[in-house]
C-alpha cells in the first residue's frame, strides 16, 4: 500500500498546474488560438509603427536640415547690419538681412559698371600680393567664377564625363580650356578636364581627347549640385548634347506629321 501511495502522488508543482510539467513540452498545453492571434497582430503593428516612423524619419530630415542651415545663414547675414541698427535703437529682425542682401546687389551694380571694375581690379591686385591670402582668393574666386552669369574666361566651361581611373568606370568633371599638343604627324586638341576629388577647391586635371569626352546634357550648375551632393542629385537619364538635340529636332518633325 505504502508503493502504491508513493507512486501515485504528485509533485506540488505540477498539482498546482494540474499534473502538467511545464519542463516537458510533450505534457505541456498547447497554445491557444488567441495568444498566437495576439502575437501576429503585435508583430503586424510594430512593423507597421517602425515602418511610419522610419518614414517620417526620412521625410522630415532634409527639411529640418533646411531649416536648420537657411536660419543659420540668415542669422549670420543679418549679424552684419544689426548691431549698426541696435546702436541707432532700432531692433526689428530681419532688417539687418534684408540690407545685406541691398548692399550685395548694389556691389554687383557697382562692379559691373566701369569705375566699379577699376576700383575692384585695385583691390585684386592688393590681394594677390599678400602672401597666404592669395591662396584662399584665388580658390574661392575660381568657385564663384564657375557659377557666375557672366560666364568669363576663368569659369568652368561645359560638364564633362571622361572614362577614369579604369575601363568601364566615368568621372565628372568640368572643361576649364583647350590646348593643341603639338605632334609630328599631327596636331591634337586636348582638353583640360577638372575632376573634383574633395568638393570643388581639390582636384585633378586631366588633358583628354576632345572626341574622348563626353559632353552631359547639363548646366554647370547642375553638375556643380552633383560633385557637393555626392551624387544624390544625378538624374536618372543621362544623355550626350548631340543626341539631346536630334530628340529636340524630331519633336517638331513628330507634330508635323
Amino acid at each position: 500500500m505504502a508503493e502504491e501511495k508513493e507512486s501515485t502522488s504528485i509533485p506540488l508543482s505540477q498539482a498546482e498546474n494540474g499534473g502538467v510539467d511545464p519542463e516537458d513540452p510533450a505534457k505541456s498545453p498547447p497554445s491557444s488560438p488567441n495568444s498566437s492571434t495576439r502575437k501576429a497582430c503585435c508583430f503586424v503593428l510594430q512593423s507597421w509603427v517602425s515602418k511610419k516612423f522610419m518614414t517620417g524619419c526620412v521625410v522630415l530630415f532634409p527639411v529640418a536640415v533646411t531649416f536648420f542651415i537657411t536660419w543659420w545663414f540668415i542669422q549670420f547675414v543679418d549679424g552684419f547690419f544689426s548691431p549698426l541698427y541696435e546702436r541707432l535703437g532700432i531692433d526689428i529682425f530681419g532688417l539687418g538681412f534684408i540690407t545685406s542682401l541691398l548692399f550685395v546687389f548694389f556691389v554687383g551694380v557697382f562692379v559691373s559698371s566701369w569705375m566699379g571694375a577699376a576700383v575692384f581690379s585695385v583691390g585684386e591686385w592688393v590681394i594677390k600680393r599678400m602672401p597666404f591670402v592669395r591662396h584662399l582668393y584665388s580658390a574661392s574666386k575660381q568657385i564663384s567664377a564657375a557659377i557666375s552669369p557672366d560666364q568669363n574666361t576663368t569659369a568652368f566651361k561645359e560638364v564633362a564625363i571622361i572614362r577614369h581611373p579604369r575601363v568601364g568606370e566615368y568621372a565628372f568633371g568640368f572643361i576649364t580650356s583647350t590646348v593643341t599638343l603639338q605632334r609630328e604627324t599631327e596636331d591634337e586638341e586636348l582638353c583640360s578636364v577638372f575632376v573634383p576629388t574633395n568638393h570643388l577647391y581639390i582636384g585633378d586635371i586631366f588633358l583628354v581627347n576632345s572626341k574622348d569626352i563626353i559632353r552631359p546634357n547639363l548646366s554647370i550648375r547642375e553638375g556643380i549640385e552633383i560633385i557637393v551632393s555626392g551624387g544624390m542629385t544625378m538624374p536618372q537619364v543621362i544623355s550626350p548634347q548631340e543626341r539631346f538635340a536630334r530628340q529636340k529636332e524630331r519633336i517638331p518633325l513628330n507634330r508635323m506629321m
